[in-house]
């Protein structure tokens, strides 16, 4: 019986710790909010020569009403724009950029800098797919949103279990 109760009390812990971790996981995704420092992000920030990029920046509070510039040998310069409390504002890099890490430098208009940098990839397309036939995972379906409340579900029920699991031996006696 002592087993039974070793065993429960490890499971219980188990599950605890899985539902805490998800949370944990689920809250880090959190936006990041405007005005706290000045900042300068691209999005994403290894792209093909080729493609668009989303820089979002801040420049605190009071300037990000203001618009703002950044620079980069990637992409040349571009104004920032405010948008919901930051600056954004889109860039293409050109399909003959070399391979290689640039600067992304953000300057505000009351004097304040950042620095990001932005890795540019020039890889040659294939034309073709190799001839590899359907495979047991091909069709369709898109499995990710599925995967997805799955694991939202996996950490409900866990928490739920480690709860009821905590209640149940407070009230055993033991």
């Amino acid at each position: 019986m002592q087993g039974i109760r070793t065993i429960n009390r490890a499971l219980s812990s188990a599950l605890t710790l899985v539902g805490l971790v998800g949370a944990f996981v689920l809250m880090s995704v959190a936006p990041a909010r405007a005005g706290e420092n000045t900042f300068v992000e691209v999005t994403p920030n290894s792209a093909q020569a080729g493609s668009r990029v989303s820089i979002k920046a801040s420049c605190d509070n009071d300037n990000n009403n203001r618009q703002s510039s950044v620079h980069s040998d990637a992409f040349g310069h571009v104004t920032l724009r405010p948008d919901n409390g930051f600056l954004t504002a889109q860039a293409s890099i050109p399909r003959d950029k070399q391979a290689g890490d640039y600067a992304v430098d953000l300057r505000c208009q009351n004097g304040q800098t950042a620095t990001t940098t932005l890795t540019v990839l020039n890889m040659a397309s294939p034309s073709k797919g190799p001839a590899t036939g359907g495979g047991g995972t091909a069709g369709g379906r898109g499995t990710g949103s599925l995967l997805v409340l799955g694991g939202v579900a996996l950490v409900a029920t866990a928490i739920a279990l480690g709860m009821a699991g905590g209640r149940r031996r407070t009230g055993a006696g033991s």
